[in-house]
């Protein structure tokens, strides 16, 4: 099968300073454009994140602070970020659960809004694992017969992200060729945030995920204990899970914007493509 597209796609990879989504700082980042049409537009940036690289970071993709000191800080690079991705679907390996997330931080920390509506994610990590349980290196040799040279380069990586999902659009005849139907195979369907300390319930509800009111929805929480969102807004967490938070809590206090559980429950399946 050939990939269905009904609007651009992008496809993209992070070189970072860690792992730590709300706290850590891009250091380079890949963008690979996939037009309808066939028609291809590849940009790469080194970025001066502004903070030290750790030294274990440096090991795996090779990136110095001398290295990055004299780039453009990723605020000088958003606006130009932003106009490439804007009315793209986003695809990317392990891209749902950090690539994404962190993007958003980034955008968000230099003062433009992000959100998903409207946009579909493919995670090619998540169809790799479903379906043969290996790393990005393994799977590239798995299903393109090739050696990934330069590995932990953002550009080698987004293309070879892309390579591999177009062979499993050949090997795969259950996951179809659509960014629906891809979206929907690789998605986490349960989080309201990117982090997931904010999931949904069996009734589209939000909820806790964590600390001493895991499990407790959102709204009965900030309704029992109303400071807990002032200490989630100026704690260490996600900008996008504080953003989350925002949206929920000027829907509590908004009466025309509260939604019965089969709202909610619409508005969740869409917001997955859930069938």
């Amino acid at each position: 099968m050939n990939l269905t597209l009904t609007k651009p796609i992008i496809f993209f990879d992070l070189e970072t300073t860690g792992v730590n989504i709300a706290t850590d700082r891009i250091v380079e980042i890949s963008i690979l454009k996939v037009f309808p049409n066939g028609n291809k537009e590849s940009k790469t940036w080194l970025v001066n994140p502004e903070i030290e690289i750790p030294a274990e970071a440096t090991a795996v993709h090779g990136i110095t602070n001398e290295k990055v000191v004299m780039e453009p800080t990723f605020k000088e690079l958003a606006p130009k970020i932003n106009e490439l991705i804007a009315d793209c679907d986003l695809a990317g390996f392990n891209s749902n659960r950090f690539d994404i997330p962190l993007l958003a931080e980034e955008l968000m920390r230099a003062g433009i809004d992000f959100d998903m509506n409207n946009r579909k994610a493919i995670d090619v990590q998540v169809i790799f694992h479903k379906k043969e349980q290996r790393t990005l290196s393994a799977g590239y040799q798995f299903y393109c017969g090739k050696n990934l040279e330069n590995a932990h380069s953002a550009e080698a990586d987004t293309n070879a992200t892309y390579e591999i999902l177009l062979a499993q659009l050949k090997k795969y005849d259950d996951i179809g060729n659509t960014v629906d139907s891809l979206s929907e195979f690789s998605s986490h369907r349960d989080r309201a945030d990117f982090a997931g300390f904010v999931l949904y319930n069996e009734q589209g509800n939000e909820i806790f995920s964590f600390g001493k009111y895991k499990g407790r929805t959102v709204e009965e929480v900030l309704i029992e204990n109303p400071g807990y969102f002032a200490w989630m807004q100026n704690a260490d967490f996600p900008l996008y899970t504080k953003k989350v938070l925002r949206e929920i809590k000027e829907r509590m206090s908004n009466p025309k914007k509260v939604l019965t559980d089969e709202e909610k429950l619409k508005a969740l399946q869409q917001k997955f493509n859930l069938r």
